[in-house]
């Protein structure tokens, strides 16, 4: 059996060599490293697959997030509502623009924001509401969109982990996560469902005014050489990343198609088992791309089950092992334990398995099995 990796690069790239690598020698003979035809190509490509009329690239995620929010003109102070349950950027972007973060629990089925939790926490300051698709599913955002449009807030996606997935509304429309909201932003880290060989980020908008004000910010705030017309950053998707990603967008269906696969062969082994809740999986609307594969281990030894799977040789990890309500950088005496009910329980269940594009059937097999011996 090969060996198994929690995302297994070399072996996706193995299979797209050739293409990854004469779209980068491209780069390399044209010498346009920054903002060259490889980045005007896929920002163009990117914005036919998502269906939405602006993507601007950038050099990270974080800074994606960081910029959208640049972008709205949000004032410090101005409370901007998200999940605890989630990576540290999406909150970390809002303390550096001096907003005010006010984190609220998450749905113990979906993993997302709690709904109920955002109309609790809103206020007369509430300027902005950050859903985060996490781990690869889709936010509700058609209840999230109504409770914009009622309290006048902007709706920022954090579409890091979700490229891909798609939204579906009552009325049977769907739409792609990241291009609903006002804005959205995600991320090309390596591992992610469409990843890079290196750092990139990129922000989505269908409002041709916000576009416009976020193409000089990313780029010093200039459309004019040295015309400086908003204050700015320097974030731009370099050619040779952008080369990369124009190489796999055209796989990333067949790329999330695989994701899915794996997951249906993970939860088929693991139905009914009494100590394990596995992800919802919906064959109607695309709604999961299985960035990760998230379990939950009730009434059973979670930090055991991952020690016994590291020994056998299976990585796994637990995402994530503290609220932002308890991080040191964000405690608050704003929050109370009991506000996150939903995610201090998340916190001690949770347990990911590999997912990536290239698990075959003999390490699914070997990976559940070695789940159950110790879930007897």
């Amino acid at each position: 059996m090969k060996k198994i990796q929690m995302v297994d690069l070399k072996s996706q790239y193995d299979k797209i060599k050739e293409s990854v690598n004469s779209s980068i020698q491209e780069v390399l003979e044209t010498n346009t490293y920054i903002n060259g035809p490889q980045v005007h190509q896929f920002q163009k490509s990117l914005e036919n697959y998502l269906e939405v009329k602006h993507v601007i690239p950038c050099a990270n995620g974080t800074d994606a997030l960081q910029i959208a929010m640049m972008g709205l003109d949000l004032k410090p102070g101005d409370e901007v509502i998200t999940a605890d349950f989630t990576f540290a950027a999406t909150v970390e972007v809002i303390a550096l623009l001096q907003l005010t973060p006010v984190l609220v629990d998450v749905d113990l089925v979906n993993m997302n924001i709690s709904i109920e939790g955002i109309k609790k926490a809103i206020t007369p300051k509430t300027k902005a509401i950050v859903p985060v698709h996490l781990f690869g599913r889709a936010a509700n955002m058609e209840a999230i969109m109504a409770l914009a449009k009622e309290h006048n807030l902007y709706v920022i996606e954090d579409n890091a982990q979700a490229i891909g997935a798609n939204c579906k509304f009552s009325d049977g429309t769907k739409k792609k996560a990241g291009t609903i909201g006002h804005v959205g932003a995600t991320s090309f880290f390596p591992s992610k469902n469409l990843g890079c060989y290196g750092d990139g980020g990129a922000i989505f908008t269908n409002d041709d005014a916000l576009a416009h004000k976020l193409r000089g910010i990313v780029n010093h705030g200039m459309y004019e050489r040295y015309h400086h017309d908003v204050v700015g950053v320097n974030s731009r998707l370099d050619s040779i990343q952008a080369a990369v990603l124009n190489a796999k967008l055209p796989l990333l269906d067949q790329y999330n198609k695989a994701r899915q696969d794996a997951a249906r062969k993970y939860s088929a082994a693991f139905e009914g088992h009494k100590n394990i809740i596995s992800p919802t999986i919906c064959d109607i609307c695309d709604c999961h791309v299985f960035h990760q594969y998230t379990l939950r281990i009730i009434a059973a030894d979670r930090n055991g089950l991952m020690q016994h799977l590291l020994d056998k040789g299976i990585p796994c990890a637990i995402y994530y092992p503290i609220p932002l309500h308890s991080q040191k950088a964000y405690l608050d005496t704003r929050y109370k334990e009991e506000d996150f009910p939903v995610t201090n329980q998340l916190v001690q269940e949770v347990l990911s398995l590999p997912m990536h594009t290239e698990l075959d059937d003999e390490q699914i097999k070997y990976i559940t099995d070695s789940v159950l011996e110790f879930l007897k």
